[in-house]
């Protein structure tokens, strides 16, 4: 099979295009040809810094696509079926081998292109507003780094609960596409101090949560726009930059942060069946997923490099 791999960690330009080997089915799992890959942030950093746990390496969490292999100690999965998985690398490729439990069924008629979107980037979202983020209806939710997949994801979400919700990113056009998704106020960040403009749009209550993809510097930023018993659900590094925030503010307002990473616990039952809820929304429209661009396989370097330009709205496909 065709992949993208590379040898050593570096910026976009380590990615080769190359001919491997296919992967086993293992007992307890599937093999699924490759309809799309939803690059994530996660795959980028791998891919800059992680882990090289094969050798070349194939990066990547996420993907969807036709199920061609079934393991013999599977019964709930077959061939022919469409599913979007999760798996902790090996997504950039033709073919891929998952674990039955990493795989979530695609509804008839719905786009294996946009399922590939869905189970990190929505669950995550989900579990940042409301398993740690105990949002309520009526609450103001801020979402840092709006224009990303997991943004994209958290407007919508947050909306349909019944909050408002504030936004951040980097130019006014990316914070105008995010209307669509139920935007109610947008933060320029390069134009506009974010925590003064939360303040001014909340009459200097601040925030009841935050949702913050990015850490490093901006982080600080999410904890001062925080209200009384305000929450912060810090998820991921994508700023890339040390987390090195004061967190003193947060006791006179007793408000609070927590870590959130889906990988913790994918695997229960909690949000197995929460990920296939939120893909059978989508595939009902009551979800909307936003693929900003679409590049070939081949082309994977080229795609990287697109995500940390930080142009995107939404997420970032390969295409086989």
């Amino acid at each position: 099979m065709k992949a993208a791999v590379y040898y050593e960690n570096g910026g976009p330009e380590v990615l080769k295009y190359e001919d491997v080997e296919d992967p086993p089915c293992h007992a307890k799992g599937v093999v699924i040809r490759v309809e799309a890959v939803s690059i994530e942030g996660g795959d980028t950093l791998n891919r800059q810094g992680g882990a090289l746990v094969t050798r070349p390496h194939i990066v990547g969490y996420q993907a969807a696509g036709e199920i061609v292999e079934v393991g013999p100690e599977v019964d709930n999965l077959r061939v022919g079926q469409k599913v979007a998985t999760v798996n902790a690398f090996g997504s950039h490729a033709e073919l891929r081998a998952v674990p039955a439990r990493n795989c979530w069924v695609v509804p008839d008629g719905y786009d294996p292109k946009l399922a590939a979107v869905i189970p990190v980037t929505f669950g995550t979202a989900h579990d940042c507003l409301f398993e740690f983020g105990r949002l309520k209806a009526g609450e103001t939710v801020l979402v840092q780094a709006g224009a990303s997949g997991v943004g994209v994801a958290a407007i919508q979400l947050a909306k349909r609960a019944g909050a408002r919700v504030l936004a951040t990113a980097s130019t006014d056009s990316r914070l105008e596409a995010l209307t669509a998704f139920g935007l109610d106020h947008g933060i320029n960040y390069q134009s506009e101090d974010v925590v003064q403009a939360v303040m001014r749009l909340t009459d200097n209550k601040g925030v009841d949560l935050v949702v913050d993809p990015v850490g490093g510097s901006t982080l600080q930023g999410s904890i001062l726009s925080l209200g009384y018993r305000g929450r912060v659900s810090m998820v991921g590094a994508a700023g890339r930059e040390p987390m090195k925030v004061d967190v003193a503010s947060l006791m006179g307002k007793n408000a609070s942060i927590s870590g959130v990473f889906l990988g913790a616990e994918i695997m229960t039952d909690r949000v197995h069946d929460n990920i296939q809820a939120l893909i059978d929304d989508a595939a009902k429209g009551a979800l909307k997923v936003r693929i900003d661009r679409e590049f070939p396989l081949s082309e994977a370097a080229a795609a990287h490099r697109y995500i940390e330009s930080r142009a995107a709205v939404g997420r970032v496909i390969l295409v086989p």
